[in-house]
């Protein structure tokens, strides 16, 4: 599927969605969020970025598809937690259901219908019908992987140096902190077990310090 270890990628990806969850509620797997509810808006929004509209010309902005489905991830992946499953453990459920994944050739617009209607009919979260729609939209696990990780820690570093408060300095060196991620992605080693930390660190490396 791609030259990352799959589960611990996995393990990387839920302990960084359960951090960026316990900061909106320190008890966030009690509070019965519905997951799969802005899991299925968020497929209303790529499918605007893919086009549907034959009554007007459109365009479809992989670009932008792509990226909606990162979005989707932290949602699915919020989706999965249960109390008393720890994340090895959701790790290997993962794991577990891709291996005996087929995929479907269904175009975007099909595969978001049907991961959309998965989580409308089931108010849950499928794996299988998300790998559907990452492979009609060219996604690879390693960009998904890439793309995800980049998003949190980036998160992780706003709300580190102020973001709350104001404080937050988003444009460094002419640049903004988007640009930054974008080229520190670039040339990372995603194979690093400690990829996540050395996005985080070279994020503080470009940072204007005080």
């Amino acid at each position: 599927m791609s030259d990352i270890n799959n589960r611990q990628a996995f393990i990387t990806m839920l302990g960084l969605q359960d951090r960026m969850n316990a900061k909106v509620h320190p008890d966030w797997m009690a509070q019965g969020f519905a997951w799969y509810r802005a899991a299925w808006i968020e497929c209303a929004e790529l499918m605007d970025h893919y086009g549907y509209k034959w009554w007007k010309k459109q365009e479809a902005d992989i670009e932008q598809v792509q990226l909606e489905i990162v979005d989707i991830w932290h949602f699915g992946l919020s989706a999965m937690f249960r109390p008393g499953v720890d994340i090895n453990a959701l790790a290997d459920e993962i794991v577990d259901e891709l291996s005996r994944y087929e995929p479907s050739e269904k175009d975007v617009l099909a595969a978001t219908e049907s991961l959309a209607g998965y989580c409308l009919n089931e108010k849950s979260f499928s794996v299988s019908l998300f790998w559907d729609l990452m492979a009609a939209a060219q996604l690879s696990f390693d960009q998904l992987y890439k793309q995800y990780v980049g998003k949190n820690v980036l998160n992780f570093f706003r709300q580190d140096h102020g973001y709350k408060d104001g404080s937050y300095i988003k444009i460094w060196q002419g640049e903004e902190d988007n640009v930054h991620l974008v080229q520190i992605l670039n040339s990372a080693d995603i194979l690093s077990p400690q990829f996540a930390d050395d996005v985080y660190q070279s994020l503080l490396a470009r940072y204007p310090s005080a």
